[in-house]
C-alpha cells in the first residue's frame, strides 16, 4: 500500500492512513511533541511535499494534517535525501541530493508563521542532519565528502567546515548530553565525534558502516559483512537482498562493546517503549531489551574488568552502597594478586560505607604500614576517624620515622579538624613527640595538656607560667591551683605576680577587652595560700599586697599574714627591726580582721605578750589578763588589772586577794590594796577574808586590823538601823491590827462623796467596800470583775494571793520531794525526774536579780538534795 504511513502500538497493533498518493520517503516524529513530519511523492515530476501531522487531532479517523509545502525551493525536482527538525518546532531542515539544504525558520506547523531558505548548497549529497540545543541553536550537516556546522542562533548563519571526509547516507546521528550532544559521523575506518567548532574524539571501528544510530548512551552501528567487496556510495543505505550485516552496540563512556550479532538485511534500528527494535526487510522485527545493571556487573565481576565496571555503575548512577562494593571487591583482586598500592586506593574508596576495620586488619597483618597510613590519612580527611584511627595513625608515622607526615598530618587542618586532638597529644607525648603535641595543644586550645607537656617533660616553666596568664579567667584560675607550686618553685617572682593578678582585676596577657566593659576578675586569694608551702617570703608579699588593694579579702589572709609576722618577729635579732615588726602585727590584730580565737592561738604560740594582752581586752576576758600577770608574778600589774576591770568583774579582786594569799613573798603592801578596795566594795565576807589570809605565812594580824575594825564599824551601824526598823514595822503592825479589830467590832461609816473610779459625785445608788472606796452603781458594774472585790484593790489583792498560793505549792512540793526521796532506793532517779520539770531552775541561775533573794523552799530542797545525796553515798 504505497503513500501509506503505519502506526504500530506497544501491543504490535498496526493501524494506517493514506498520507500520499504515490509513496513516503522519510518519516519524522518529534519525542516532546504528537507531532510527525512526512516527505512524500503525489505525482512524479514535481517536487517532494512536506506534510506536518498532528497525532492527537483527528479528521476523518486520520490524524489532522496541519501544514502542506513544497521540500524545494527550486523549479527543477529534486530528490529529498535527509530530514530534521528542531525539537522546540521552530526549525526544520531539509537534505537534497542536490547538495543544497533548506531550512525553515518559524512556527513548522503554521504557513504564515514560517520562513524558508537555502543554507545550503554545494555539489555533494547532504547524508545527514542534526540540531544541537546547547546555549546556541547549530546545525550538522553531513554530506559525502565534508562535514558543516552552522549557527543558527547568528542572523547570518555563519557557517564551520569541521572535516573534509563526510559519511554514507543514515551513517550521522546526534549523542545525547552525556556526549556533550555531539555529532557522530560513522565512517568507513573511524568513528568521528564533532563539537559545533572542532573535531573532536575519534573511535576506530573499522568496517564498511550502513547504518548509524544514537540512543541512551548507546552507539548502533550496522556494518556490512566484511565477506562482501561492495563498497558503499551516496546510497550505501540500499542494502541488496542477499547482503549481511553486523550490528554492534557500543557503550563509548565505559569503553566496551556491549552487544554484536549479524542480522539480513536490516533496514533500521528504532528506539522505543524503553527497547531497541531491528527491523529487515523481510518483514521480520528483533526486539533488543539491555540487561538490568546488576546483571551487568555480574558480569564484569567474573571476568575481573573492575574498571569497566566502576564506570559502568558511574553512568548508571548506582548508589553510593553499590559503588562501595564494587571498589571493596575491586580491592580485594588487587590485594590477591599483590598490588597491596592499587588495593589501598579501592579502599580508600569504600571509606565511609566499609568498616575500617576490614581494611586496617589486612594491612596490619602484612607489614604494608606505608599502604595502612595512607588509608588512615584518608580517613581522617574524611573526618571518619574515631580515637583509635587517630591513635593508629600517629603510631605508623612514629614507627617510619617519618617526621616530615607527621608534622604535615598536624598541620594540614588548618580550618577543619579531621581527627580527635586530645587523642593525637597522648600518643605524641607516649611516643616522645613533645614539640608536635605541644603544637596541637596550643593550637586546638587543649590547655591543660600544653602546660601538662611543658611543665612536665619539657621544662618550660617561664613559656608555661606566660602561657597561663593569656588564658581566660577561669582556666588561669584552675591551671594555677594545679601547677602552682610547681612554678611557684622554679619562678617565684613571676608566679607571684601573676597570682596578684588573679586575684585582684584579671584580664589575659594583651587582652584589655575585659578591662574596658568594666568586669572584674578576681579569684579567692586564699585558696592559693598552700602554692607558698616553702615560700615564705614570696607568700607576705603575696599577702601584704591582696589586704592593701582588697582590704575585704578572706578571713584566712588576715590569718596567715598574723602568723608571718608573727614567725619573723620572734626570729628577728635586731631591736629596731624587731620594734618595727611589733607595731606591724598590732596593727593588723587592731584592724578588726583577725579571728580572736586563731589570732590568740598565733600570739600564744609565739609569746606574743602585747598580742596576748590585747586580745583579752578585747575579748573581755579580764580573768585571763590578771592570771597571764600572775603567771609572770607581775604584782604591780595585777592590781592594775583589778583597778582597771574591777567595776567589769568584782571577782578580780577576789582572785587577787587568794592569789597574793598564796606568795610567800611580803606582799603587804598589795594585800593592803587590794583590802581597801574589797572593803569599799563590801566584795567579800570577813569571815572568807580572814580565811583567804590564813594561807600566807607572812600576813599578820596587822594587815586586816584596819578591814576589821572598818567592818565592824559598819556592822554595827546596820544592826542598829535594822533595830529601827524592827520597831517602825511593830508600830506599823500594831496600827493594823487595832483596824482589823475596829472593822470587826463596829460599824464603818461610809462618807466618801465622790466615785473613786469616775471622780463624780457620788448618786444613788452606790456601791461601798471596807476599804473606804466607793463608787456608782453604773461604773462599779463596768469595772468591776467580781461583785466581792474592789476594784481599785483587786491588783495589789491578787499579787498577794498569788504569793500566797505559791508558798502554798512551794510548801507542797517539798513535803512531796522530801516523801519521794525517803521511801525510793533510787535517789538520784528522783533528784533527775525534779531536774526533768523544772523544779531546780531557779537553783541554776548564776545571780539573781539586784534586791531579789532565794526563796526559803527552794533553799530547803537544794539542802535536802545535798543532805540525802550524801546518805546515798
Amino acid at each position: 500500500m504505497e503513500g501509506n504511513i503505519w502506526l504500530v502500538t506497544r501491543s504490535l497493533q498496526l493501524t494506517s492512513f493514506q498520507a500520499y498518493k504515490l509513496r513516503v520517503t522519510h518519516l519524522y516524529q518529534l519525542k516532546q511533541h504528537s507531532i510527525l513530519v512526512s516527505v512524500g511523492l503525489d505525482e512524479h515530476g514535481i517536487h517532494p511535499l512536506v506534510k506536518v501531522w498532528n497525532l492527537d487531532k483527528r479528521d476523518g479517523g486520520n490524524p489532522l494534517c496541519t501544514r502542506i509545502f513544497p521540500a524545494h525551493l527550486g523549479t527543477k525536482p529534486t530528490e529529498v535525501s535527509c530530514l530534521s527538525i528542531h525539537e522546540n518546532l521552530n526549525f526544520m531542515a531539509i537534505g537534497f541530493t542536490d547538495g543544497s539544504v533548506v531550512l525553515t525558520k518559524g512556527d513548522i506547523t503554521r504557513d504564515r508563521h514560517s520562513k524558508t531558505v537555502t543554507l545550503h548548497e554545494g555539489n555533494s549529497p547532504v547524508t545527514g542532519l542534526a540540531f544541537r540545543q546547547v546555549k546556541s541553536t547549530h546545525l550538522f550537516v553531513a554530506t559525502l565528502e565534508k562535514v558543516y556546522c552552522y549557527t543558527l542562533s547568528i542572523k547570518e548563519y555563519p557557517k564551520v567546515e569541521l572535516d573534509s571526509h563526510g559519511c554514507a547516507l543514515r551513517c550521522s546521528s546526534l549523542a545525547d548530553p552525556s556526549q556533550d550532544s555531539q555529532f557522530i559521523v560513522a565512517g568507513d575506518e573511524c568513528v568521528y565525534l564533532y563539537q559545533p567548532d572542532e573535531r573532536g574524539p575519534c573511535f576506530a571501528f573499522e568496517g564498511q558502516k550502513l547504518l548509524a544510530h544514537w540512543h541512551r548512551g548507546y552507539l548502533f552501528l550496522v556494518n556490512k559483512d566484511v565477506k562482501s567487496p561492495n563498497k558503499a556510495g551516496f546510497g550505501g543505505g540500499e542494502i541488496s537482498p542477499s547482503e549481511k550485516q553486523l550490528l554492534t552496540v557500543y557503550d563509548l563512556d565505559n569503553k566496551f562493546i556491549a552487544y554484536s550479532s549479524c542480522f539480513d538485511d536490516v533496514i533500521d534500528v528504532v528506539a522505543e517503549w524503553g527497547s531497541f527494535y531491528i527491523l529487515t526487510r523481510s518483514g521480520t522485527m528483533f526486539l533488543l531489551q539491555e540487561k538490568d545493571t546488576q546483571t551487568k556487573l555480574e558480569m564484569l565481576f567474573k571476568k575481573n574488568l573492575f574498571v569497566m565496571a566502576i564506570n559502568l555503575a558511574k553512568s548508571q548512577h548506582l548508589d553510593s552502597d553499590g559503588l562501595s562494593e564494587i571498589f571493596r571487591q575491586y580491592g580485594d583482586h588487587l590485594y590477591l594478586k599483590g598490588d597491596h598500592d592499587g588495593a589501598i586506593q579501592q579502599y580508600i574508596r569504600t571509606i565511609g560505607k566499609l568498616e575500617p576495620s576490614y581494611v586496617i586488619r589486612k594491612f596490619l597483618d602484612a607489614q604494608r604500614i606505608h599502604n595502612l597510613t595512607a588509608y588512615l590519612q584518608a580517613l581522617h580527611r574524611k573526618s571518619l576517624a574515631n580515637a583509635d584511627h587517630t591513635t593508629l595513625l600517629l603510631n605508623c608515622y612514629t614507627k617510619l620515622k617519618d617526621s616530615s607526615k607527621l608534622e604535615e598530618f598536624i598541620k594540614s587542618s588548618e580550618t577543619e579538624v579531621c581527627f580527635d586532638v586530645e587523642i593525637a597529644i597522648k600518643v605524641l607525648r607516649q611516643a616522645g613527640y613533645h614539640r608536635p603535641a605541644v603544637y596541637l595543644a596550643e593550637k586546638h586550645k587543649h590547655h591543660e595538656w600544653y602546660l601538662k607537656i611543658q611543665l612536665e617533660d619539657l621544662k618550660n616553666y617561664q613559656e608555661g607560667l606566660h602561657y597561663i596568664g593569656c588564658l581566660p579567667f577561669e582556666q588561669a584560675e584552675s591551671n594555677m591551683k594545679r601547677y602552682g607550686k610547681t612554678l611557684m618553685h622554679h619562678v617565684p617572682e613571676g608566679t607571684t605576680l601573676l597570682l596578684k593578678e588573679i586575684c585582684t582585676n584579671y584580664s589575659p596577657n594583651g587582652d584589655a577587652v575585659s578591662v574596658d566593659r568594666g568586669q572584674v576578675n578576681k579569684a579567692n586569694s586564699e585558696e592559693f595560700i598552700p602554692i607558698f608551702a616553702n615560700n615564705p617570703r614570696e607568700l607576705k608579699a603575696f599577702l601584704e599586697h591582696m589586704i592593701k588593694v582588697d582590704p575585704c579579702s578572706p578571713q584566712g589572709v588576715y590569718d596567715t599574714l598574723l602568723e608571718l609576722r608573727l614567725q619573723d618577729w620572734a626570729h628577728e635579732q635586731d631591736f629596731e627591726r624587731k620594734k618595727h615588726l611589733q607595731v606591724e602585727a598590732l596593727s593588723l590584730l587592731r584592724s578588726d580582721n583577725t579571728v580572736f580565737d586563731k589570732a590568740l592561738v598565733l600570739c600564744q604560740m609565739h609569746n606574743f605578750k602585747e598580742g596576748i594582752l590585747y586580745l583579752y581586752e578585747k575579748g573581755k576576758l579580764y580573768q585571763q589578763i590578771m592570771h597571764y600577770h600572775m603567771q609572770n608574778e607581775e604584782y604591780g600589774k595585777v592590781v592594775e588589772v583589778c583597778k582597771h576591770y574591777g567595776d567589769q568583774e568584782g571577782c578580780l579582786w577576789e582572785q587577787a586577794l587568794g592569789y597574793f594569799a598564796k606568795k610567800e613573798e611580803d606582799c603587804k603592801t598589795f594585800i593592803s590594796e587590794v583590802l581597801h578596795h574589797i572593803d569599799q566594795k563590801n566584795l567579800m565576807p570577813p569571815l572568807l577574808v580572814v580565811q583567804t589570809l590564813a594561807h600566807n605565812s607572812t600576813a599578820t594580824l596587822s594587815v586586816i586590823k584596819e578591814y576589821l575594825i572598818n567592818k565592824l564599824k559598819r556592822e554595827s551601824q546596820q544592826i542598829e538601823e535594822d533595830e529601827k526598823k524592827i520597831s517602825q514595822y511593830r508600830e506599823e503592825t500594831a496600827v493594823l491590827r487595832s483596824e482589823i479589830k475596829e472593822l470587826k467590832s463596829s460599824a464603818k461609816i461610809f462618807q466618801k462623796t465622790k466615785c473613786n473610779m469616775c471622780n463624780s459625785p457620788l448618786e444613788l445608788p452606790s456601791v461601798h467596800f471596807l476599804c473606804s472606796h466607793s463608787f456608782h452603781q453604773h461604773c462599779f458594774e463596768s469595772y468591776a470583775e467580781t461583785e466581792a472585790e474592789c476594784p481599785t484593790c483587786t491588783p495589789e489583792n491578787r499579787k498577794v494571793m498569788d504569793m500566797l498560793r505559791s508558798q502554798d505549792q512551794k510548801r507542797d512540793l517539798h513535803d512531796h520531794f522530801n516523801r519521794q526521796l525517803r521511801i525510793s532506793n533510787d535517789g538520784f532517779s528522783v533528784v533527775a525526774d525534779y531536774f526533768g520539770r523544772g523544779v531546780f531552775n531557779k537553783l541554776t541561775l548564776v545571780t539573781d536579780p539586784p534586791g531579789k533573794t532565794v526563796g526559803s523552799l527552794e533553799v530547803n530542797l537544794q539542802r535536802d538534795l545535798l543532805i540525802h545525796t550524801r546518805k546515798n553515798n
